[in-house]
């Protein structure tokens, strides 16, 4: 026993040699052959043919054919794993699912959180024509503030620039908005304009001033290695802030994740749920919000759920049981086109995902699997402290995957009004549920497979949208730089007036 334990001591050590070794000998200039890039891109393209539930749901199959050969004639040279990843990334956005991405090696992603590389320093609200700077990490800069207009980058006009990175985008059938709010995601930007256009030290920006001009500055990339050695400051001893402790930290993240504010005069509450992710203690957040607001007789709810990108459809349905007035059910159809793979040594947890399939699909004469249950299934409305008022839900271009069923399932309900902007989640359903990395053998490149197709609405697959507000309110380069929430703003306005209403027939 004791030999084994030495064995295994220098079998770990060794292994903690190895991978701190690898980490510091990673080179992302490194090129992989073409032979190797070309036999990747068999795996990609055999394991999407193969199980993507979805594949040619939005793009006919002769024109996914030409889009994979598309990228398979790119492979002309030996590339980097940047360059190939976007490759991958071209291909996977003809798809127009939002749960298919492609991911970097997990080497390349160590890499990525501890190098010190050059940032593009602007970030922007995109819509249309238009980007609005949100964000600028050179804080003394004086002409590019929050909110300035800006039309064309290193000469490349805005239009230019998005339909370029539109290309890139992995997003739900067509919802536009939600590749816009991709584009504004804090850090998309610059990460795809330095993957796909490259980083200089400096950038040419053109935008518009006060006085309505049009004027090019050129701004400095962000360095993150830069110091100015020109001014030292005396050495002074500095003393470490104490640490919140553990247990006071796990109890601060999931109120980050979801709280509720309560407006007595207005006999309003503001929900707002960033996430159904497990692990933010929603159920006991949802108990206890219910019934304070049916102990203060609240009669109007908003539930902002614009940021929320979705996460577990339990945590979802469940917030729905609060709000509907009948019985629900969350698909039409719920499908995989198999089980097994006879590329499963590329798939994470591919026998836990065959052994669970066993139990839970069934193969109909259509020569699908179905997930019966939630084709049959129907939920129906929470009794204890049910929410029976007037219900305002608030979308955006984030609103993705689980958070589309929860409000796909409200729409049109008596006293339910969507308010905000198309999800980034189609309203006719998606292709998610079990959704393991697929690795390829050469680059160590990863890509996300859903193995189910959902259809919540069968009616609406050919459009292909995202959900579409009852009261459409987008953001303007006035309310960007006004820092005003128009959504929540038009809410106010609404229940101010129905209180008039109520005030004036008593």
């Amino acid at each position: 026993m004791q030999k084994i334990s030495y064995v295994a001591i220098i079998v770990f050590v060794t292994g903690l040699i190895g991978c701190s070794a690898s980490r510091q000998s990673f080179d992302p200039q490194h090129k992989y052959t073409k032979k190797q890039l070309q036999q990747d891109y068999r795996v990609f393209r055999g394991v999407l043919e193969e199980s993507h539930p979805s594949l040619y749901w939005f793009t006919p199959k002769d024109s996914m054919d030409l889009f994979f050969n598309e990228g398979f004639n790119r492979i002309s040279d030996s590339m980097t794993e940047m360059q190939f990843r976007n490759v991958l990334s071209y291909v996977i956005s003809k798809v127009h699912c939002g749960h298919t991405a492609v991911k970097y090696s997990k080497q390349y992603g160590r890499y990525i959180d501890t190098a010190k590389l050059k940032m593009f320093p602007l970030s922007f609200k995109v819509w249309g024509d238009s980007m609005a700077i949100t964000a600028n990490i050179n804080r003394k800069d004086s002409i590019l503030k929050y909110g300035t207009l800006v039309t064309a980058i290193d000469g490349y006009s805005t239009r230019q620039l998005t339909d370029s990175f539109m290309n890139y985008i992995s997003g739900d059938g067509n919802s536009i908005t939600g590749r816009y709010q991709s584009l504004s995601n804090s850090g998309s930007f610059g990460s795809l304009y330095r993957n796909i256009i490259g980083l200089k030290d400096q950038i040419a920006v053109t935008y518009i001033d006060s006085t309505g001009a049009e004027q090019t500055v050129k701004v400095p990339v962000f360095d993150p290695a830069w110091k100015d050695t020109t001014k030292k400051a005396p050495e002074t001893p500095t003393i470490a802030a104490p640490k919140p402790p553990k247990e006071r930290m796990r109890n601060l993240l999931p109120l980050s994740a979801r709280y509720v504010q309560i407006d007595t005069t207005l006999s309003s509450a503001y929900m707002t749920v960033h996430t159904f992710a497990r692990g933010n203690r929603l159920r006991s957040f949802y108990r206890k919000a219910f019934r304070e607001l049916k102990r203060r007789n609240i009669q109007h709810l908003v539930v902002d759920v614009r940021t929320n990108g979705g996460g577990d459809a339990g945590l979802s349905t469940l917030l729905t049981r609060y709000l509907a007035d009948k019985k629900f059910k969350l698909a039409d159809s719920l499908y995989a086109v198999r089980r097994s793979s006879k590329y499963h040594k590329y798939i994470s947890w591919q026998p836990f995902y065959w052994s669970l399939m066993q139990f839970v699909t069934h193969k109909k004469n259509d020569g699908l699997y179905h997930f019966g249950y939630f084709e049959r299934h129907y939920f129906h409305p929470k009794k204890r402290h049910h929410f029976n008022g007037d219900i305002y839900l608030v979308t955006g271009g984030n609103s993705f995957s689980a958070t589309t069923l929860f409000v796909k399932a409200l729409q049109g309900q008596q006293n339910v009004k969507v308010i905000g902007e198309e999800t980034g989640g189609g309203a006719y359903g998606n292709s998610a549920w079990m959704i393991p990395d697929v690795t390829l053998p050469n680059t160590r490149v990863r890509f996300r497979l859903p193995k189910f197709r959902l259809v919540m609405d069968k009616d609406l697959v050919k459009e292909g949208r995202g959900i579409m507000p009852d009261i459409i309110v987008a953001p303007t380069r006035e309310t960007i730089l006004r820092g005003i929430d128009p959504k929540a703003a038009v809410i106010r306005r609404i229940i101010m007036q129905k209180k008039k209403i109520g005030i004036a027939q008593q």
